[in-house]
Protein backbone atom coordinates (compact mmCIF):
# COMPACT_ATOMS: atom_id res chain seq x y z
CA UNK A 1 0.00 0.00 0.00
CA UNK A 2 1.46 3.32 -1.03
CA UNK A 3 0.33 6.70 0.20
CA UNK A 4 0.26 9.80 -1.98
CA UNK A 5 3.92 10.45 -1.11
CA UNK A 6 4.81 7.31 -3.06
CA UNK A 7 6.43 5.66 -0.07
CA UNK A 8 5.06 2.42 1.22
CA UNK A 9 3.10 3.30 4.31
CA UNK A 10 3.71 1.44 7.51
CA UNK A 11 3.86 1.60 11.27
CA UNK A 12 0.75 1.00 13.20
CA UNK A 13 -2.18 2.65 14.79
CA UNK A 14 -0.08 3.52 17.83
CA UNK A 15 3.04 5.49 17.07
CA UNK A 16 4.71 4.30 20.29
CA UNK A 17 4.76 0.65 19.13
CA UNK A 18 8.14 -0.19 17.58
CA UNK A 19 7.97 -1.41 13.99
CA UNK A 20 7.75 -5.18 13.89
CA UNK A 21 6.14 -5.57 17.32
CA UNK A 22 2.90 -7.48 17.67
CA UNK A 23 -0.23 -6.86 19.78
CA UNK A 24 -0.46 -10.24 21.53
CA UNK A 25 -3.71 -9.85 23.49
CA UNK A 26 -5.40 -7.10 21.51
CA UNK A 27 -7.90 -6.88 18.69
CA UNK A 28 -6.45 -7.62 15.29
CA UNK A 29 -5.55 -4.45 13.34
CA UNK A 30 -7.46 -5.79 10.31
CA UNK A 31 -10.77 -5.06 12.04
CA UNK A 32 -12.18 -8.58 11.79
CA UNK A 33 -13.30 -8.44 15.41
CA UNK A 34 -11.07 -11.37 16.36
CA UNK A 35 -7.97 -11.15 18.51
CA UNK A 36 -4.63 -10.78 16.75
CA UNK A 37 -3.45 -14.20 17.98
CA UNK A 38 -6.52 -15.86 16.41
CA UNK A 39 -6.60 -13.79 13.22
CA UNK A 40 -3.55 -12.38 11.43
CA UNK A 41 -0.93 -13.38 14.01
CA UNK A 42 -0.67 -17.02 12.88
CA UNK A 43 -0.24 -15.87 9.26
CA UNK A 44 2.50 -13.45 10.30
CA UNK A 45 4.17 -16.40 12.02
CA UNK A 46 4.30 -18.47 8.81
CA UNK A 47 0.79 -19.89 8.45
CA UNK A 48 -1.03 -19.92 5.11
CA UNK A 49 -3.99 -17.68 4.42
CA UNK A 50 -7.06 -19.78 3.51
CA UNK A 51 -8.48 -17.10 1.18
CA UNK A 52 -7.41 -14.02 -0.76
CA UNK A 53 -9.38 -11.87 1.69
CA UNK A 54 -7.53 -13.39 4.64
CA UNK A 55 -4.23 -12.57 2.92
CA UNK A 56 -5.43 -9.01 2.25
CA UNK A 57 -6.35 -8.58 5.90
CA UNK A 58 -3.02 -10.02 7.04
CA UNK A 59 -1.13 -7.66 4.72
CA UNK A 60 -3.07 -4.67 6.05
CA UNK A 61 -2.17 -5.77 9.59
CA UNK A 62 1.45 -6.19 8.53
CA UNK A 63 1.51 -2.59 7.26
CA UNK A 64 -0.09 -1.42 10.50
CA UNK A 65 2.51 -3.32 12.56
CA UNK A 66 5.54 -2.56 10.39
CA UNK A 67 6.16 -6.20 9.38
CA UNK A 68 8.07 -5.57 6.17
CA UNK A 69 9.44 -9.13 5.93
CA UNK A 70 5.89 -10.52 5.87
CA UNK A 71 4.88 -8.04 3.19
CA UNK A 72 7.80 -9.12 1.05
CA UNK A 73 7.14 -12.83 1.60
CA UNK A 74 3.44 -12.49 0.73
CA UNK A 75 4.12 -10.55 -2.50
CA UNK A 76 4.23 -12.51 -5.77
CA UNK A 77 7.86 -12.73 -7.02
CA UNK A 78 6.91 -11.44 -10.48
CA UNK A 79 5.77 -8.07 -9.07
CA UNK A 80 7.61 -7.84 -5.73
CA UNK A 81 9.70 -4.69 -5.34
CA UNK A 82 13.40 -5.07 -4.61
CA UNK A 83 12.94 -3.33 -1.26
CA UNK A 84 10.03 -2.33 0.93
CA UNK A 85 10.61 0.90 2.82
CA UNK A 86 7.79 1.45 5.29
CA UNK A 87 6.83 5.02 6.17
CA UNK A 88 6.91 5.28 9.96
CA UNK A 89 4.89 8.51 9.78
CA UNK A 90 1.80 6.67 8.57
CA UNK A 91 -0.68 5.24 11.07
CA UNK A 92 -3.22 2.82 9.63
CA UNK A 93 -6.63 3.42 11.21
CA UNK A 94 -9.26 1.20 9.57
CA UNK A 95 -9.72 -1.46 6.90
CA UNK A 96 -13.01 -1.85 5.04
CA UNK A 97 -13.42 -4.76 2.63
CA UNK A 98 -15.66 -3.42 -0.15
CA UNK A 99 -15.93 -6.45 -2.43
CA UNK A 100 -14.43 -9.91 -2.93
CA UNK A 101 -14.45 -11.72 -6.28
CA UNK A 102 -13.37 -15.34 -6.05
CA UNK A 103 -10.28 -15.98 -3.94
CA UNK A 104 -11.89 -18.80 -1.98
CA UNK A 105 -10.60 -22.20 -0.93
CA UNK A 106 -11.28 -23.69 -4.39
CA UNK A 107 -9.92 -20.77 -6.45
CA UNK A 108 -6.46 -19.95 -7.76
CA UNK A 109 -7.12 -16.25 -8.38
CA UNK A 110 -9.03 -13.63 -6.47
CA UNK A 111 -9.71 -9.91 -6.33
CA UNK A 112 -10.30 -7.92 -3.15
CA UNK A 113 -11.45 -4.31 -3.22
CA UNK A 114 -10.76 -2.42 -0.02
CA UNK A 115 -10.56 1.01 1.55
CA UNK A 116 -7.84 1.65 4.12
CA UNK A 117 -8.00 4.75 6.27
CA UNK A 118 -4.73 6.23 7.46
CA UNK A 119 -3.21 9.33 8.99
CA UNK A 120 0.18 10.84 8.27
CA UNK A 121 1.75 14.26 8.95
CA UNK A 122 -0.30 15.75 6.09
CA UNK A 123 -3.61 14.59 7.62
CA UNK A 124 -6.15 11.81 7.22
CA UNK A 125 -6.79 10.03 3.92
CA UNK A 126 -8.18 6.81 2.45
CA UNK A 127 -6.43 4.41 0.12
CA UNK A 128 -8.92 2.65 -2.18
CA UNK A 129 -7.56 -0.27 -4.20
CA UNK A 130 -8.69 -3.33 -6.11
CA UNK A 131 -5.99 -5.94 -5.41
CA UNK A 132 -5.27 -9.10 -7.38
CA UNK A 133 -4.13 -12.30 -5.70
CA UNK A 134 -2.92 -15.63 -7.03
CA UNK A 135 -2.56 -18.94 -5.23
CA UNK A 136 0.56 -20.91 -6.08
CA UNK A 137 1.57 -24.17 -4.45
CA UNK A 138 -1.35 -23.77 -2.04
CA UNK A 139 -0.23 -20.30 -0.89
CA UNK A 140 -2.03 -17.02 -1.62
CA UNK A 141 0.19 -14.15 -2.83
CA UNK A 142 -0.49 -10.48 -3.58
CA UNK A 143 0.14 -9.77 -7.27
CA UNK A 144 -0.78 -6.13 -7.85
CA UNK A 145 -3.60 -3.65 -7.57
CA UNK A 146 -5.39 -0.75 -9.22
CA UNK A 147 -5.86 2.45 -7.25
CA UNK A 148 -9.46 3.66 -7.27
CA UNK A 149 -10.90 7.06 -6.47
Amino acid sequence: MSTESGRVAGSGPTASRPAGSRPAARACPCGSGAGYTECCGPLHDGGSAPTAEALMRSRYSAYALGLDAYLRDSWHPSTRPLAIELDDGTQWRRLQIVDVDRGGADDDVGVVEYRAGYRNPRGAAVLHERSRFRRENGRWLYVDGDMLT
